[in-house]
Parts: C-alpha cells; structure tokens; sequence
C-alpha cells in the first residue's frame, strides 16, 4: 500500500514558518495584503478565492476582493488591474481564471506588474522559470508540486520524472524547475504516444491534464512517487487525474484529491505575497 503524502503539513509547514516574516514586516509598517480578482460568479473560482484567503489568514496576510459582473467590457477588467498595479498597499495579485472572455484574460495577464504576479501569469514571470531569473513568481501549483517533493524527502537530482500536461499553469513550469534541480524530464500530454509506458519508466509521475482518471494502473511501477494535481469534480465526488486505487496498490508514494496538492497551492500564494511585500 502507498504512502499518503497528505498536502495539510506541508501548507501548516509553510504557513508557520510565515509568521516571524510577517511580524517583521508589519513592525516596518508593512502590511502584506493581496488583492483577488474575479471576473463573474463561477464556483471553480469562488472555491479557490475561499482557500485562498483561509490560507492568507493563517499567515497574516490581508486579503480583499474586486468582484466584476460577468459581461464587464475587456476596457474595465483592464482597468481594475491597472489600478492593482498602481496601488503601493497591495503586494500581490490573484487573477481567477478562466475569465469569462479568453482573450480579455489573455490582455489581463499581459497587464499585470510581474512585481505582484504572485501566481506566475504574466510573460515576465514566465520567462523567469523558463531561464532561471530571479525575477517574478512560479506558478502557485508548479511551485507547491516542488514544495510536497522537498517535505517529504523525494530525491529529484538524477531522478526520471514523466510530468503529464502541458499548460503554462503547472506541466511547462513544473519541467523547468524539475529540470533545475537535475531531474531529467519528459514532458507529456494526452495524446502521447507510448504514454504508460513513459510513465513507468519513471520514478516520479505528475499528473496535471484535468481529466479524471485519465492515468491508469498500466502507467504505474513499484517504487514510485505519483504527484496527481487533477481536480475534477464528478458525480462521485472531487477525482484526480490519477487511478487513485490503481496506484495505492502499486506505486511506493500518492497524493490523495483532495487532500493533497490543493491545500499546498494556497499556502504558496500567501508565501509569494509575504515574498513581494519584502521585496517592495
């Protein structure tokens, strides 16, 4: 039977660890605050701005909330962002995606001071994971992968990782920090061919397309670690992209959904808006 890597200590780890920067920042008059966008009412987004601002809470961050109607023209979306950039309190920036518009999100994105891209939207943020800058933030999730890997002592240097999904959110980033810590990865998608295959070839296997239960038993080996960052909600409930089962039965280590990297991902958030208060 595998291994649980439960995602709570880690957040709690993180989180606690927090409070001491947070004090030192609030005696200078600091106060870390993040700002949350959303653009309508969808409840994917509604969920994470909750688990969001818990998380910030428990670290001492302040958070608040711009709510903008669904229709809202590309012109005001940019607008509120424009005026999160320009306002000196806040540190940080959420922007829930997906926004109702793709390519009002894709402006929104593109406007963002990467100063407070403390999710690793913005161009800039991402050509800093892609050449290894210092500049910006990692996406939040790609990060709180990186984070659970280091808790729980998984050796990465020399290791083969199959990391599964291709989004700018988690598998491009993911590779990218992976790579710098001289794992050697493969980078795969849905349509790969050879895919389970790949997957057992490997000592890590993160499964980050967004559909349930798209990664099955034939993709999993003894001795590994799975990393599943799905969350896709069904008529049984919250399922990762994983064969949870499947790989509690063969793998050495999992994650559960939800329960796992979740939880993590808020807490980044926090740690990056703690990160960009310091460095403002």
């Amino acid at each position: 039977m595998a291994k649980l890597l439960k995602g709570a200590p880690v957040a709690e780890a993180l989180t606690s660890g927090l409070s001491v920067r947070v004090r030192k920042l609030r005696e200078r008059g600091i106060v870390p605050t993040l700002v949350i966008l959303r653009v309508g009412e969808q409840e994917a987004g509604q969920s994470y701005e909750r688990a969001a601002k818990k998380a910030c809470a428990a670290a001492g961050v302040e958070t608040f909330s711009v709510v903008l109607p669904e229709n809202s023209p590309r012109e005001a979306v940019l607008h509120a962002v424009r005026s999160i950039n320009s306002e000196p309190g806040v540190h940080g920036a959420l922007l829930l995606r997906p926004m109702p518009d793709a390519e009002t999100e894709r402006a929104a994105c593109r406007e963002l001071s990467p100063a407070k891209d403390v999710d690793g939207i913005c161009p800039a943020s991402l050509a800093s994971v892609f050449t290894g800058g210092s500049e910006g933030f990692a996406p939040c999730t790609a990060r709180a992968v990186m984070e659970l890997l280091d808790y729980y002592a998984v050796p990465l240097s020399g290791s083969r990782a199959g990391v599964i999904g291709r989004s700018l959110v988690v598998g491009k980033p993911l590779t990218m920090l992976l790579g710098a810590r001289d794992a050697t990865v493969t980078l795969c998608h849905s349509k790969t061919r050879g895919l389970a295959e790949i997957c057992r070839a490997s000592d890590i296997v993160v499964c980050a397309v967004g559909r349930a239960g798209l990664i099955g038993a034939d993709c999993f080996a003894p001795g590994q670690v799975v990393i599943d960052v799905g969350t896709n909600v069904t008529p049984e409930g919250l399922r990762g992209d994983a064969d949870f089962e499947a790989a509690q039965q063969l793998a050495a280590a999992v994650t559960p959904v939800p329960g796992g990297i979740g939880r993590i991902t808020s807490a980044i958030l926090a740690l990056h808006t703690v990160e960009a208060a310091e460095r403002a």
